[in-house]
C-alpha cells in the first residue's frame, strides 16, 4: 500500500497564544494516546506541532491538518471535563478552521 500524495493546499489561520495552547494540548493528547497503544503517532500531528511551535503568524496549516485537528478539537470541546476556558478558545479555533476551508459549494 502506498502512502497518500503530499497535500500542497495550505491555509493561513491566526491563533492567539491561548488558542495555540489548546491546539497543542489536543495534539499532545492524540500523540500520547498513540504511544500508549504502542503505535506511531500520525504524521500530521507532528507537522501540526511544528506549525504551532513556530514563530509564524499567522500559522499555516494544510487542509488535511485542519480537517484532522477540527475532529480532535470538536471531541475535546464536547467532553464534560474540558475546562471552560478551553471551550471558549477551542470553539474559536474550530470557527477559524471552518472559515479557512472552502465549503463544498465553493469547490
Amino acid at each position: 500500500m502506498s502512502s497518500p500524495p503530499p497535500e500542497t493546499e495550505t491555509h493561513e489561520v491566526t491563533l492567539s497564544i491561548e488558542e495555540q495552547w489548546v491546539v497543542h494540548h489536543v495534539l499532545a493528547d492524540r500523540v500520547d494516546e498513540a504511544l500508549d497503544a504502542e503505535k506511531t503517532p500520525p504524521s500530521w500531528t507532528m507537522s501540526a506541532f511544528e506549525t504551532i511551535e513556530s514563530d509564524d503568524d499567522p500559522e499555516t496549516f494544510t487542509g488535511r491538518q485542519i480537517r484532522n485537528l477540527s475532529g480532535e478539537l470538536a471531541t475535546y470541546v464536547d467532553r464534560d471535563e474540558t475546562p471552560e476556558r478551553d471551550l471558549v478558545h477551542g470553539s474559536a479555533v474550530l470557527e477559524r478552521f471552518e472559515d479557512a476551508l472552502p465549503s463544498d459549494s465553493d469547490r
